[in-house]
Order: C-alpha cells, then sequence, then structure tokens
C-alpha cells in the first residue's frame, strides 16, 4: 500500500506527549493562549506538526476551544456539573 505525503508528514504523537501538553495548556494561568505560548511552557520541545495532531485530538474529544483569540481548556471534571447536565432541567 502506498502512503500519501500527507500521511508521511504526520508524526504521531506517544500517549506521554499528549498527556504533558494537556497537563500543561490546564497549568497556564491564562484563560485563552495561543500555540507558541504553549510552546514555551512545554516542560520538553514537541514538533510542529505532533502539536497540531494533538490540539486537534483535544478539540475533537471536547477538552480545548479553539478560536480566533486562541486555545481555551474547557474540560470539566466536577462530578456535579455531570450529573446536573446527565439528568438536565428545562426552563
Amino acid at each position: 500500500m502506498l502512503q500519501t505525503e500527507k500521511q508521511k508528514e504526520i508524526h504521531w504523537p506517544t500517549l506521554n506527549t499528549v498527556i504533558m501538553v494537556e497537563e500543561t495548556i490546564q497549568k497556564l494561568n491564562e484563560s485563552v493562549v495561543s500555540i507558541p505560548q504553549i510552546k514555551r511552557n512545554l516542560p520538553k520541545q514537541v514538533n510542529h506538526n505532533t502539536l497540531k495532531v494533538i490540539l486537534e485530538y483535544l478539540e475533537k474529544s471536547n477538552k480545548i476551544a479553539v478560536s480566533l483569540k486562541g486555545i481555551t481548556w474547557i474540560q470539566n471534571s466536577n462530578l456535579n456539573l455531570k450529573k446536573s447536565i446527565y439528568q438536565g432541567m428545562e426552563l
């Protein structure tokens, strides 16, 4: 099977790298951050294309929101909030 050019360019991240990026974004004090800010705060250097793959994954899994202003961590692990959302209430 032949690989396309795009498939050759993608650097697939390891689970450790994904977790490192997640934790870095969560710990940043600012509510909206840019990719260069994330890169500066990572404990280890990450390839730009690999970081983009990770950010796409985090967005698809509803952990971050990406806007024109930047990236925001949106995942909430509050069990009461999850319960309220699940049970729902119509206004």
